[in-house]
């Protein structure tokens, strides 16, 4: 089949750095209950939030990064690429599963504190320790915030197929995720977890998300730059992000939420999550327009300085996540064993985010050190420069005593053989 999709342009696009940056500093601090500085991400004010961003951009940058390659070297060369980096995935998930899992063990023994087993979802640990770490090897078992992971890890591992399509009929494989989302929906499709219920992110519906970013990295953006660009759809979007706005602190705020009929309040509230409801869905596609709309790649502002550790907690952000979930749980601790006052939160908070940024900083600077240095070309030698020999002096011919001066015969072969002859 001929090609279709239209390869993003050469060159790293900031933008995707600087928010996948921020979604990662609010899965970090959303994970922290409790705790006022939360207040700062998106998932307060509208019914998407970090991690559908996180999800979209993940899609983005997996077309951006293997569709080239699979196009120059093949589906082979491209699927392995994509498997291995699911590999890197699934180490970097089975690495921070058990140092999570020990780390709240460890405080669970040291602070007498059995409440936290059960909070954070390790209590079969304790009844089964062999059956549910098999689980957690298989994904099925994942303790409290460890969900984001095992569905990128799922999302990535199917992926190869679909960019194959991707490349060749992108709309089609854009309604085939449409298709599949809607069908996951009404038939609730799900993956089974361990030691029961299903999974959080439903990977059925969540694909549609990863789906939408690979598309829009090859052709889908420019192909709905009218959609982007139009008017109704900005004074649409406008509407809807406050709409949600309201329907969102409504559930928030009990009080305000008496004010709206219960038909309403309770068609967005719980925001259902796990089937990454309709809604959801529209407000994140609005947001992404209105991004691409009034924030271009060229933009300078992408280059000032206050962006540059967002910026760098994106270029490493498997690292920054990882971390990002462990320090989650570390806060969480420390606000519930001190006095959760607003300074306390405000401390974690902001340590917190030091800290990832820190870690960018170091991985960013060590991967810099381990890239071979350019050769540099030797020197040229300067030429030395003999000096030139002194000339001879010229002794002044002997004159007669007249004043005629004498010429004297050198004595050279020439002279000897005159003489002769």
């Amino acid at each position: 089949m001929e090609i279709h999709a239209t390869l993003p342009p050469k060159g790293r696009d900031l933008r995707l750095d600087l928010f996948r940056g921020l979604a990662n500093w609010a899965i970090f601090l959303d994970h922290i209950p409790n705790n006022v500085v939360n207040w700062v991400t998106t998932r307060n004010y509208g019914f998407s939030d970090a991690a559908d961003l996180f999800v979209f951009i993940s899609g983005y940058t997996a077309s951006f990064v293997y569709a080239k390659m699979m196009l120059e070297r093949g589906f082979v060369v491209g699927a392995t690429r994509l498997i291995k980096r699911v590999w890197q995935l699934y180490v970097a998930h089975v690495i921070l599963f058990v140092i999570y899992i020990a780390a709240i063990g460890y405080v669970a023994q040291r602070f007498n504190d059995v409440d936290i087993i059960s909070e954070f979802n390790v209590a079969g640990l304790i009844a089964d320790p062999i059956q549910t770490l098999t689980q957690g090897l298989l994904l099925k078992f994942k303790p409290l915030n460890l969900d984001v992971l095992p569905l990128y890890i799922v999302l990535m591992a199917l992926f190869p197929p679909v960019l194959w399509l991707m490349l060749r009929k992108p709309d089609l494989t854009m309604l085939a995720s449409l298709a599949l989302y809607f069908a996951a929906r009404h038939y609730g499709w799900n993956l089974n977890a361990f030691p029961e219920g299903q999974w959080y992110f439903n990977p059925f519906t969540w694909q549609l998300l990863f789906v939408f970013g690979a598309w829009f990295a090859l052709g889908g953006a420019t192909s709905s730059r009218w959609l982007i660009t139009s008017p109704y759809v900005l004074y649409f979007g406008v509407a809807y992000l406050l709409f949600a706005l309201v329907m969102t602190m409504a559930g928030r705020f009990p009080a305000f939420g008496e004010m709206f009929p219960t038909w309403l309040y309770d068609a967005f509230n719980p925001n259902d999550k796990t089937f990454l409801a309709p809604y959801r869905v529209l407000h994140f596609v609005l947001i992404a327009f209105l991004v691409v709309r009034f924030l271009p790649k060229e933009w300078p502002g992408l280059e000032w300085r206050v962006f540059r550790p967002l910026i760098k907690c994106g270029q490493q952000s498997l690292a920054v996540f990882c971390v990002g979930i462990f320090l989650s749980f570390v806060a969480h601790f420390l606000l519930t064993m001190s006095s959760g006052s607003l300074t306390a939160q405000v401390l974690v908070s902001v340590i917190g985010i030091a800290i990832l940024c820190g870690v960018a900083y170091y991985i960013s600077w060590s991967k810099q050190q381990d890239k071979p240095r350019p050769k540099t070309a030797p020197k040229p030698a300067v030429p030395v420069v003999a000096p030139a020999p002194a000339e001879a002096e010229v002794a002044p011919a002997p004159h007669t005593p007249s004043g005629v001066p004498v010429i004297v015969a050198s004595q050279t072969s020439d002279s000897a053989d005159a003489g002769k002859a």
